[in-house]
């Protein structure tokens, strides 16, 4: 199973990607488990909250992994059922920048997910769409966005997964990650 994890700052269309991204290569996708967790229990949170955020991103990415090698056996007549992919929105690197960010520290718990997971290709976010307001989100203002994006590019740099820079417009981002996935797949 090959696993492409989309990261970024919030507002950078990430979901979107991953949607569309699993709509080409006939796949499913697996969402970001904070956005349900926040909607279900209020948009505020604490720093013990994102421990469990963090539990429950892992164990739903868990259940897609299942749901996506069942649904690739499935799905024979597809061009990339050969090769089983998964789509991931948000990984523990993303936890760890949230963590970080809000509360200047860590938990140990998150370091030791980073280095036991395994993945494929990331496809990083910039953060040059246009800021898309809604419920949950906490950073319109472009400086801190700019400061959180370039905080992912140094993790990407510094990590041994192959990564791309996802930007410019919809479409321009769209083929681009189209792109890096068929280079995986070569």
């Amino acid at each position: 199973m090959k696993k492409v994890v989309v990261i970024g700052p919030e507002s950078t269309g990430k979901s979107s990607l991953c949607e569309e991204l699993a709509q080409h290569f006939d796949t499913v996708w697996c969402p970001e488990f904070a956005r349900e967790y926040l909607l279900t229990n209020g948009k505020e949170y604490e720093y013990d909250d994102l421990l469990t955020i963090a539990k429950g991103q892992l164990a739903m990415e868990d259940e897609y992994l299942l749901t996506a090698a069942t649904y690739n056996k499935l799905a024979k007549d597809s061009p990339f059922s050969n090769e089983p992919l998964l789509f991931i929105d948000t990984d523990m690197y993303v936890m760890k920048v949230w963590y970080e960010y809000v509360f200047g520290k860590c938990e140990h718990w998150i370091l030791e997910q980073i280095v036991k997971r395994k993945y494929d290709l990331y496809l990083l976010c910039n953060v040059d769409l246009p800021w898309v307001q809604d419920e949950l989100r906490e950073y319109p203002n472009l400086e801190i966005r700019q400061k959180l994006y370039h905080i992912y590019k140094d993790i990407m740099i510094n990590q041994s997964v192959s990564w791309v820079d996802i930007s410019g417009d919809y479409e321009a981002r769209r083929l681009k990650a189209i792109a890096a996935v068929e280079k995986l797949l070569r």
